[in-house]
């Protein structure tokens, strides 16, 4: 009798545990809402794939809206994919593009929960695609070095069963990676790992500093939103908030640094404000919780140093952003966690001399950016500042989303693999997001190939790029409007004709310069590394239509019809010609960016 009521108790348990777990069988899973995590899963969905994504918070948009960092940096002219899509919708919402720039930070600047909206809308618009929110990744189920899926456990303790052809870890931190035996970096890297002479002589675990946004309302004149004093608030901590070596601020210069759209305020102020520096990554659950928890308190002292100090009592924390027991942002800014060890790594040299390295990555691209290399290290002590290289504008290898070892798991967001010093440009919200859109695309891609995402040809993930107004390299001088934007795209990405790269304050810039002659010497170096027969040429004349095809007909290309023949050719129609006779896009390259013979 006993031993049958043990077995009964055993089954109930049993029972109640198997009810407890739900179980999910799709095509692509996405593990977090991120920036870059919901681009892929609009652009998987959209590809007719079915696509699960698992968000811990009731937002989506990541660093755009549940972490409160809603003024974008760079690519404000580079008019890419579904970042172009997110932006003409912040223009219907509120009006132009005039109406978002309210601040001097940023050119684009909007409410938190209106970049949520527009992110669900667009979600909910894909029938192949379900977002479900409140779960926290519990697991990565692998088999050996396949990801097969993950498991969530929400806050009632009831957990999600996700088995899956193709897993995304679009998380901030790179979560997935440790729980499937990924190997990955986590802080800064060695110079004689990396090659890049402004890395340390000796790796550390150095990290970003990190932000807790507030938002704050204008609850007008007379009203009085001040918090409650908390604790260990000492004025001084903020004294040197408006100070500046070439002459102090204003109180309200400071504040419209990040200054929104509906009389709000984004605090994210760097300089002596709320930056935290936290080393939190490989820690989970309620210890990251824990040890972020002093970065938010942080937060909440600088917001009554504002309105006690500065006397700005008007403004309060806004009661319409964001659910949570402070009324902060749900999750921390994190600029950077781990970083992966991807088929390739982008380097900062890989940035500033992309025509001059072993590997061509910036033939694999896939997601573009223009920022420049922006490190927060003011909270740590004796951190020396580094002086970064000016760069132009740059390209994300294919190759950087995926694990050299871990197969049918793609890496998105923040976690991708580049190196320390470079993941300075390449964090920020629109190449993340653009980033993600590529991930999005390879999932898909591979699930209707069924092989694993290594296993999808490079030109086959552009090409569907293309087939969604997407970048594969910056050009700064075509738009998507262009009649010959995808083939100034292609050549561009082929390496035969290449962009000028210039360092350009905030927002650099790569040029094609369509309407530009070229010499045959510049042609010939370009054609040669295509095709090593076509000699290098030290003619600085200006290269005419029946001399480019000739040149054509060297490197294997068809016989063509020759507009004008004796006049200069100009870029444009030069990538015409070099398209119809050698379709240089056809052929095939690894993911170094190397031609396939």
């Amino acid at each position: 009798m006993k031993k049958l009521f043990l077995c009964a108790l055993l089954g109930a348990l049993c029972c109640g545990c198997a009810a407890d777990t739900s179980r999910r069988d799709v095509d692509v899973l996405i593990v977090g809402g991120t920036t870059s995590g919901t681009s892929a899963a609009i652009a998987a969905a959209r590809h007719g794939v079915s696509v699960l994504l698992v968000e811990p918070t009731p937002m989506l948009g990541g660093m755009l809206t549940a972490q409160g960092v809603s003024a974008t940096d760079g690519n404000y002219s580079l008019h890419s994919g579904l970042w172009q899509e997110f932006r003409e919708k912040l223009h219907e919402h509120y009006g132009g593009p005039e109406a978002l720039r309210t601040g001097w930070v940023s050119n684009i600047q909007f409410e938190p929960h209106v970049a949520d909206s527009i992110f669900k809308s667009l979600c909910a618009a894909e029938p192949q695609l379900e977002v479900l929110h409140g779960y926290n990744l519990a697991d990565i189920l692998h088999r050996d070095s396949r990801v097969t899926g993950a498991e969530f456990t929400d806050g009632d303790g009831k957990r999600l069963r996700v088995k899956a052809r193709i897993t995304i870890d679009a998380t901030d931190l790179g979560d997935a990676l440790p729980m499937c035996q990924t190997p990955y970096r986590l802080g800064m890297d060695s110079c004689a790992e990396t090659g890049e002479a402004l890395a340390p002589p000796q790796a550390n675990t150095i990290l970003q500093d990190l932000t807790v946004v507030a938002i704050l309302k204008d609850y007008g004149p007379g009203a009085d939103r001040t918090i409650e004093r908390p604790a260990g608030y000492d004025p001084a901590e903020f004294a040197d908030c408006c100070k500046r070596p070439q002459g102090d601020i204003s109180p309200q210069f400071m504040l419209d640094y990040g200054r929104l759209p509906g009389g709000k305020y984004m605090i994210n102020w760097p300089l002596a404000g709320n930056d935290e520096y936290v080393d939190a990554v490989e820690l989970s659950g309620r210890e990251r919780e824990k040890a972020l928890e002093p970065a938010r308190q942080k937060t909440l002292r600088f917001v009554y140093y504002i309105q006690h100090e500065l006397g700005l009592r008007n403004l309060g924390i806004a009661d319409d952003e964001f659910d949570t027991p402070d009324g902060l942002a749900y999750l921390p800014y994190h600029r950077e966690g781990r970083r992966l060890d991807g088929i390739v790594r982008l380097t900062l040299d890989d940035v500033t001399d992309r025509y001059g390295r072993p590997d061509a990555l910036y033939r694999t691209g896939i997601s573009v950016g223009d920022y420049p290399v922006d490190h927060h290290h003011n909270c740590l002590r004796d951190f020396a500042p580094i002086d970064f290289p000016p760069v132009p504008s740059f390209s994300i290898p294919l190759g950087s989303l995926i694990p050299e070892r871990t197969e049918n798991l793609i890496v998105s967001d923040k976690a991708i693999s580049v190196t320390n010093l470079i993941n300075g440009s390449t964090r920020l919200q629109p190449v993340v997001l653009l980033t993600g859109q590529a991930a999005g695309t390879l999932a898909a891609l591979a699930v209707r190939r069924g092989c694993t995402p290594s296993e999808v040809p490079v030109r086959e993930v552009q090409r569907a790029l293309l087939a969604q107004k997407a970048y594969l390299v910056p050009l700064y001088d075509v738009h998507p409007d262009d009649p010959d934007f995808a083939v100034l795209q292609r050549i561009a990405a082929t390496g035969i004709l290449r962009m000028t790269g210039e360092p350009f304050h905030w927002a650099n810039r790569s040029w094609f310069y369509p309407e530009a002659t070229i010499s045959a010497a510049e042609f010939t170096r370009g054609l040669h590394e295509y095709a090593p027969q076509v000699a290098v040429s030290n003619d600085a004349t200006p290269l005419t239509a029946t001399a480019a095809a000739e040149l054509l007909r060297q490197a294997g290309g068809r016989e063509i019809t020759v507009p004008d023949g004796t006049q200069p050719v100009t870029r444009r129609v030069l990538a015409r010609m070099i398209e119809q006779s050698l379709d240089p896009f056809a052929r095939e390259i690894d993911h170094r960016g190397h031609f396939i013979q």
